[in-house]
């Protein structure tokens, strides 16, 4: 049986009904590159049967999303209230990251999650990166198509000898970037595995965790087969996954 991997869904109205969705390219992320059974997760927040998931899983995937961690999760106020919010996520995910993180559970973040596990753990995020002085504007250009938004936009620099570097064998890579907002404050504990060419943080992993974690800001699931560096990190994250498993199970 291949490990199981929880994908939590983000909330949304699709018409008049309200749906727990999460979209194709992070659950086929999921099977082509980490060959695990991915197992959509509600978002139901204070509902949320949490012990049983996390009995139940060998690996969490946290996606990326249109909406917003809200910043009153770092004591702040909203910046922007056009930008989408998603409440029962973040009741849903911050404690999750929490749990996970204490128990050794496998987590792979992309972009959203990026940012909830950074906050979740105790750090804050800039909500506009592009008004900050000496940021780049990291946000992609809605006017473009889907293979120009998410083609390359930047490189970044990976630690030397840090976690992601070893996975990847590179010094640098190039990435997409389609994000408004980034790492202000990182949270106490967190390793940063890559930096972007104007310095904010890309990539970071949990110090003391027990487990596999790594996290990213841009977006390593997109057409995951033709890009070998996320292949790497998905088969990385993928044989952790097996090895907590095995564990779990008392197996060698």
């Amino acid at each position: 049986m291949r490990p199981i991997v929880i994908v939590p869904a983000c909330t949304r109205d699709f018409g008049e009904h309200p749906y727990h969705a999460a979209q194709h390219k992070y659950v086929d992320a999921i099977v082509l590159g980490a060959d695990c059974a991915p197992m959509i997760l509600p978002s139901l927040g204070k509902d949320l049967d949490l012990e049983t998931m996390l009995q139940l899983c060998d690996g969490i995937m946290l996606t990326g999303s249109a909406s917003n961690v809200h910043p009153s999760y770092y004591s702040e106020e909203v910046l922007d209230p056009s930008l989408p919010q998603d409440p029962a996520r973040d009741e849903t995910t911050l404690p999750l990251i929490r749990a996970a993180v204490g128990r050794g559970i496998p987590i792979i973040a992309i972009c959203r999650g990026f940012q909830e596990m950074n906050v979740a753990l105790g750090g804050s995020l800039h909500q506009a990166v592009q008004l900050v002085e000496g940021k780049f504007d990291h946000r992609e250009n809605p006017e473009l198509g889907m293979d120009e938004q998410y083609g390359d936009a930047h490189k970044i620099q990976l630690t030397p000898g840090g976690m992601l570097h070893a996975i990847v064998g590179a010094d640098e890579i190039p990435v997409n970037s389609l994000h408004g907002q980034g790492v202000n404050e990182l949270a106490p504990g967190l390793v940063i595995e890559a930096r972007a060419e104007d310095g904010l943080v890309e990539a970071f992993s949990v110090g003391a965790a027990p487990g596999f974690t790594l996290a990213v800001q841009w977006h390593p699931e997109w057409r995951i087969t033709h890009n070998p560096y996320s292949m790497k990190m998905f088969g990385a994250f993928g044989q952790a996954c097996r090895d907590y498993r095995a564990r779990k199970q008392g197996r060698p």
